[in-house]
């Protein structure tokens, strides 16, 4: 059977670890090469035809239901720490005592800005499932440094996510090397713009990163989490589950590097970050009306 443009496969020299579609195909040095993104991961990579096996029908399916596991396993573990901190919050918001006053709470605004689309509303998805308040915005990664300052004077958020597509190859050098990585460059330099406006990490925090990315250099170009410290692959949605961990976490506290690592699916290999302070806010009182109307404010 004929590999062609969006078929799923694996690579039978990585013994199809991981399911990717076929972006492109191109001719170089004779040979017909694929272009590749990841399925489930944050990796672009590329292979040689030959290399390449299609994955049936039923392999796809058996693949999507592990991570849909891993998904749903982390996203319990997400929810369960909400509770926690909520009930934290409403014992702190009440002084401890029982009390009919009520109180409203504004987590942290996210900006996140991906270089996938269909990642992008799979991220999107699960926001909108946790509660959130996010804007999506759809950018190539090689364009997200010229964007970065309009998108965060647009928005203004909380909380910024630069992801995407990552990969580091050997080839190019050793992985120290910047320029051995596929967008990592690009990551770093939109980094640096956004923190030229923004300079302070408790006023801004970032995520940056995606599959293998340079960790060292997100992390000092002004990064509060980056991925990928063993230059790992990172799954979709772990960008989410460390920001929204930010977004509900008070801003009197402090969000420790192991804590929010350990809600993510691939953990301290593909993901690190430094001690940062939440964003979270309470207010009182909750839905109050204006005297002789029915319409609730909040």
């Amino acid at each position: 059977m004929t590999i062609k443009r969006n078929d799923i496969v694996g690579r039978k020299s990585y013994h199809c670890d991981i399911l990717f579609q076929i972006l492109e195909i191109i001719e170089m040095d004779g040979k017909k090469w694929a272009i590749l993104k990841g399925q489930e991961l944050r990796l672009i990579a590329d292979a040689p035809l030959e290399d390449l096996v299609l994955i049936t029908e039923s392999e796809q399916k058996r693949f999507e239901r592990q991570f849909r596991s891993l998904e749903n396993y982390s996203l319990q573990l997400f929810r369960q720490d909400v509770e926690l901190l909520k009930e934290r919050q409403e014992y702190h918001a009440t002084n401890g005592y029982d009390t009919t006053a009520s109180y409203f709470q504004i987590p942290g605004r996210v900006l996140h800005i991906d270089g996938d689309p269909s990642y992008l509303q799979k991220c999107m998805a699960v926001y909108e499932k946790i509660g959130v308040p996010v804007y999506g915005v759809h950018c190539t990664e090689k364009e997200m440094p010229n964007r970065i300052a309009a998108l965060l004077d647009e928005y203004r958020p909380d909380i910024l996510v630069l992801t995407g597509h990552d990969s580091y190859s050997k080839s190019k050098g050793k992985k120290s090397d910047l320029n051995a990585y596929r967008h990592s460059r690009y990551f770093v330099k939109t980094v640096q713009n956004a923190r030229r406006k923004v300079p302070s990490l408790d006023q801004l925090v970032i995520f940056a990163g995606a599959c293998q990315s340079h960790f060292e250099s997100l992390i000092q170009a002004g990064s509060n989490f980056a991925s990928s410290p063993a230059r790992v692959n990172i799954h979709a949605l772990d960008p989410v589950y460390i920001v929204a961990k930010i977004s509900f976490t008070p801003f009197d506290d402090r969000v420790h590097v192991w804590d929010v690592l350990r809600n993510t699916i691939t953990g301290e290999k593909g993901l690190g970050g430094i001690e940062t302070k939440g964003l979270l806010r309470t207010g009182a009182p909750y839905n109050p009306k204006l005297d002789g109307e029915d319409e609730e404010v909040w």
